[in-house]
């Protein structure tokens, strides 16, 4: 990666052993948004942050950048107000949600409140409907469940 790729974000689905959340990561400012559709801060996962802060630490590494004091602490962790789930089994139609929203409307960097266009304090059924009606549609087209 160089600097023309400073504005991209990686997606990563992130499972916390019972629960999914959705991280958007852009390596080469060291941002990581943090989406929680239950609103837990990341401290309450801290093997994950540690782990997220050693990868981007290697990437720091492997660019060569300069990693004397800056260490985890330059490291900036976001947590995006998302619409929240209203029960204990939508998590992982959330996280995809998330993504498909930031996609969708091609943004390169995910504000603290989330994005107008979907600022909402809760999904709506039918939305909650409509993520799991395009995953299906998705595994049908890969034959995955064939």
């Amino acid at each position: 990666m160089d600097n023309k790729d400073a504005e991209k974000l990686f997606f990563i689905p992130f499972n916390t052993g019972g629960h999914w959340l959705l991280l958007a990561i852009n390596p080469i400012r060291e941002i990581v948004y943090y989406l929680d559709s239950l609103g837990n801060d990341w401290t309450t996962y801290p093997d994950m942050k540690v782990l997220i802060d050693t990868v981007l630490q290697a990437f720091r590494a492997q660019r060569d950048i300069q990693t004397s004091r800056r260490g985890a602490n330059s490291i900036t962790w976001i947590k995006v107000a998302c619409p929240q789930q209203r029960n204990q089994i939508d998590c992982g139609y959330f996280m995809l949600r998330f993504m498909r929203d930031t996609l969708a409307l091609g943004r390169l960097k995910i504000l603290t409140d989330y994005f107008d266009e979907f600022k909402c304090a809760f999904y709506t059924k039918d939305q909650v409907d409509e993520i799991k009606e395009e995953w299906c549609q998705f595994m049908i087209k890969l034959n995955v469940c064939s």
